[in-house]
């Protein structure tokens, strides 16, 4: 969102903000809107540097440290942004937390944790940003999902329950503001594997170290999709051919790849070095560490998307696609009458 009329900066909140995607969004904010920044996470350290990174890009940032599976924390913390920093303009509800492991050796406590942080966090996240955006008729929420909001894959059945969960709630939402008449607009973004610090600190059960699921790109792709969602929001953005492909793949083709993901699921996400230790990762409490918005993945990890740019850029590719088709007509247009010049 660029500066109004008054040149005041857009007010954005960024739940998730200490590391990963979060810490990237904030980033892309700070540097294209010089944006003021409301980082809400668990771990206030981390955050207190993605705030420091925030200023040096040009942006304002406060810091407001709590857990996204306590509602009442949430709503008093929109309340202090909005005192502090001024009306929110853009809700980005990003938290999540997972756990890696067979559904036969999670716990209930762990499947309502995962639940409730991946999910019910971007509930009353949304629900926090309403209550200020609808007597206002104006603002946009950002809702980070995933391809595996379409598509559950084995050992991550908590965390695509989830984002399941988060895809079904968004388009109720979008119904319901349709139907009012709101103004307020509502985006999901479904990305695809990236490489964050969550396959150091996830909770993991698995014999060898966790990774996503190839191709891998960097937070930074996910931010530029997030950043381009708040101010067009269209209904869903999908993120990377690897998402577009596993849409199309659970639509067209869902017990093949029932198969295929029995097959290649649990070999795809462990790297060939063993776990250390069953450890708790960070599902209950902040895992202390010099986590950024990168993981251990960089050697793998791309930086673009041709996918997410034709996305975002239908009018460019479109374009491009006419003068191609131009091109390859006149070409063969130009083949045919040299093969008939010659047979003449």
């Amino acid at each position: 969102m660029p500066r109004d009329t008054k040149g005041r900066r857009p007010t954005i909140v960024v739940t998730g903000a200490s590391a990963g995607v979060g810490r990237a969004t904030a980033r892309m904010f700070a540097k294209k809107q010089g944006a003021r920044l409301a980082l809400l996470a668990r771990d206030e350290r981390r955050l207190k540097k993605t705030a420091d990174e925030v200023r040096v890009l040009g942006g304002e940032a406060m810091v407001l440290p709590l857990d996204v599976a306590n509602a009442s924390a949430v709503d008093d913390a929109a309340a202090e942004v909005e005192q502090q920093l001024g009306p929110v303009d853009i809700w980005v509800n990003n938290a999540m937390v997972s756990v890696f492991s067979p559904i036969r050796r999670i716990s209930p406590e762990e499947f309502k944790r995962v639940t409730e942080v991946t999910y019910l966090g971007q509930v009353y996240g949304t629900l926090a940003a309403l209550r200020r955006m609808l007597p206002r008729d104006r603002g946009t929420i950002v809702l980070v999902g995933s391809a595996l909001a379409f598509r559950g894959i084995p050992l991550q059945a908590p965390y695509c329950a989830a984002k399941h969960a988060v895809k079904g709630f968004a388009d109720s939402l979008r119904a319901e503001l349709l139907h009012d008449g709101s103004r307020v607009k509502v985006s999901s973004v479904h990305l695809p594997a990236l490489n964050t610090p969550q396959f150091d600190w996830v909770k993991s059960r698995l014999k060898n170290q966790a990774q996503p699921v190839p191709p891998i790109f960097q937070p930074e792709v996910a931010a530029r999709a997030i950043c381009w969602a708040s101010l067009h929001p269209r209904p869903e953005l999908l993120v990377g051919g690897s998402t577009l492909r596993a849409v199309l793949a659970s639509k067209l083709l869902p017990r093949v790849v029932d198969y295929y993901l029995a097959k290649t699921g649990y070999r795809s996400q462990q790297t060939d070095e063993p776990e250390t230790e069953q450890r708790e990762g960070n599902l209950w409490e902040p895992v202390p560490g010099p986590y950024a918005a990168h993981g251990r993945f960089d050697a793998r990890a791309t930086s673009f998307s041709p996918q997410l740019w034709m996305n975002t850029h239908r009018t460019s590719t479109a374009a491009i696609g006419v003068a191609l088709g131009a091109a390859a007509y006149a070409l063969a247009s130009r083949t045919r009458h040299d093969r008939n010049g010659v047979a003449r």
